[in-house]
C-alpha cells in the first residue's frame, strides 16, 4: 500500500467517521446540542473536502493506485452512510431517504464490481449525474447535521430540500447506471 498525501487524506476521512458519529452521543454536560451540531457538521465538511482533494492530488501528482481506487469510494460510502444513520437517529431525515441513498450505493458498488469482473467496468464509470448526486449529498448532510439557523438561513429546511434532491438524483443515477449495464446483464444472464 503506497503512503502518499492522497492516500493519507483518504485515511483521515475514514478516521473522521467515528468522530462525526461520536459527537452526537456526548452528554449535554460535555457539549451542548448546538455545539454538537456545529462540530459534527464541520467534521463532515472537512471529511468532504478531503474527498474532493485526495482524488485530484492523486491524479495531478500521478500517485494513483489500485488500493487507493478501492479505498476512496469505500471511505465515501462509509462517511455518507454513517452520517445518514446519525440523521435518522436524530429524527432529521426519515429512514426512507437513508434507505434510498445507502441502497443505491450498495447496488451500484456491486454492479461495478460485477462489471469489472466481466471486463466491462467502463460502461458504469462515474459520470456527471453521479457527481451531481454526490454534490447534493455533500451539501445536504452538513446542513442537516448543523440543524441550526445562521444569518437567516434555516439549515434544516435547506438541508431537507437538498437531501430530497439528492434522493431523486440517487434514483436517477442508479437507473442510468443499470440501463448502461443492462446489455451486459442481459447477455450474461
Amino acid at each position: 500500500m503506497p503512503l502518499n498525501l492522497p492516500m493519507f487524506l483518504t485515511w483521515i476521512r475514514i478516521v473522521l467517521i467515528p468522530l462525526v458519529v461520536g459527537v452526537y452521543f456526548l452528554p449535554d454536560t460535555v457539549m451542548s446540542i448546538t455545539t454538537q451540531n456545529w462540530v459534527g457538521a464541520w467534521i463532515f465538511i472537512v471529511a468532504a473536502i478531503t474527498d474532493a482533494v485526495d482524488g485530484y492530488l492523486a491524479r495531478r501528482w500521478n500517485q494513483t493506485s489500485a488500493f487507493g481506487a478501492f479505498l476512496d469510494p469505500v471511505a465515501d460510502k462509509l462517511m455518507v452512510g454513517a452520517a445518514l444513520i446519525v440523521l435518522v437517529d436524530l429524527g432529521r431525515i426519515g429512514p426512507f431517504i437513508a434507505l434510498i441513498i445507502i441502497g443505491r450505493e450498495i447496488t451500484i458498488s456491486a454492479l461495478r464490481e460485477w462489471m469489472a469482473s466481466i471486463g466491462a467496468r467502463n460502461s458504469v464509470a462515474v459520470n456527471w449525474l453521479g457527481k451531481l448526486k454526490t454534490i447534493a449529498q455533500m451539501v445536504a448532510i452538513p446542513m442537516l447535521l448543523a440543524n441550526e439557523t445562521w444569518n437567516g438561513l434555516n439549515f434544516h429546511l435547506l438541508g431537507t430540500l437538498c437531501i430530497w434532491i439528492a434522493a431523486v438524483l440517487t434514483v436517477w443515477s442508479m437507473c442510468y447506471y443499470l440501463m448502461k449495464a443492462w446489455p451486459d446483464i442481459r447477455d450474461r444472464s
